[in-house]
């Protein structure tokens, strides 16, 4: 089973309009509320691809039952842990910019963290828990290490997205998948990434530090696999970008779900990257039928 672990989901409240002024009252063409959160659209997306998993977390308040509801609706298995807080409401203004106002999310306590962990008692050698997101303040910023001791003890595997000193550390433990974009991967070895040599070789650092498999993703630049022996590079593909937040997130569901399917690298990162292409060219997380769609369209070369 994949599981994906998201310590702090929204409600993304998407409104669009042609111009955005500050300090005067702006009119909204149009709104829409999807589900949020990095681990939850994982698992949205391994859905689509028709991959069994079960959704992580803390959902709680009125805000908590609707996006249950809503992840109902689409027939995802979910285990959340309840808290006494409200679900985070994120704002998405889409204009001639995009502009987000993410909330700091509800407070969750001591009791309801140590319900949470009860629920890695469960796993197994065989299953694969994907950590991502961001952590609600009220926890420490050693929760991502505690998980990661439960993951272990229990013989499991990992993927996780985060940054900074949490995927350094994370490093050490030989997660299955990292994906840090350009900017995430400069960040995370205090470089510049001038030159594609440039990312090669701090990409490669991420094998050497620990990671089994990472992808660094470059936005319309393409993205870059990093294998134990081999590298390769998936050429950008063009199209309208709508929902850049959710396509890193689909490019993980695709990749390790078709990972632990088949152990074929090659269709992982395709499936992978026709998966986050697919996203970044649609409203919402991609269906099924536009991923198979851009599938037609990914090229990888060995570099």
């Amino acid at each position: 089973m994949i599981y994906t672990v998201t310590l702090n989901p929204s409600l993304d409240f998407i409104t669009r309009l042609k111009k955005l002024t500050l300090g005067e009252t702006n009119r909204a063409d149009s709104e829409t509320i999807f589900p949020g959160g990095k681990g939850i659209n994982v698992s949205r997306l391994l859905s689509q691809l028709a991959i069994d998993n079960t959704a992580w977390g803390f959902i709680g308040g009125f805000t908590g039952q609707h996006l249950k509801s809503t992840l109902n609706e689409s027939h995802l298995v979910q285990d959340f842990t309840p808290i006494a807080g409200n679900t985070r409401i994120n704002l998405k203004i889409k204009a001639i910019n995009e502009t987000e106002i993410n909330a700091t999310g509800p407070a969750v306590t001591e009791q309801e963290l140590a319900t949470f962990f009860q629920k890695f008692d469960c796993l197994t050698r065989n299953d694969v828990v994907v950590l991502s997101g961001s952590v609600p303040k009220s926890l420490s910023s050693h929760v991502y290490q505690q998980m990661l001791q439960k993951i272990q003890l229990c013989g499991a595997r990992f993927v996780i997205d985060t940054t900074g000193q949490q995927l350094k550390t994370a490093l050490a433990d030989q997660p299955l998948l990292v994906k840090p974009n350009r900017s995430e991967l400069a960040q995370l070895y205090d470089t510049d990434l001038v030159e594609q040599a440039d990312i090669l070789r701090w990409g490669r650092q991420l094998i050497i530090d620990g990671a089994q498999y990472a992808i660094v993703s470059l936005a319309g630049d393409g993205a870059l696999l990093f294998t134990k022996n081999d590298q390769y590079f998936a050429k950008p593909i063009k199209g309208q970008v709508q929902n850049s937040a959710g396509a890193g997130d689909s490019m993980i569901a695709g990749f390790i779900g078709t990972w632990l399917q088949t152990e074929d690298i090659l269709e992982s990162f395709k499936i992978a990257v026709a998966s986050g292409t697919a996203t970044a060219f649609s409203n919402d997380i991609a269906t099924k039928q536009k991923i198979e769609e851009i599938y037609q369209q990914v090229i990888i070369t060995a570099v």
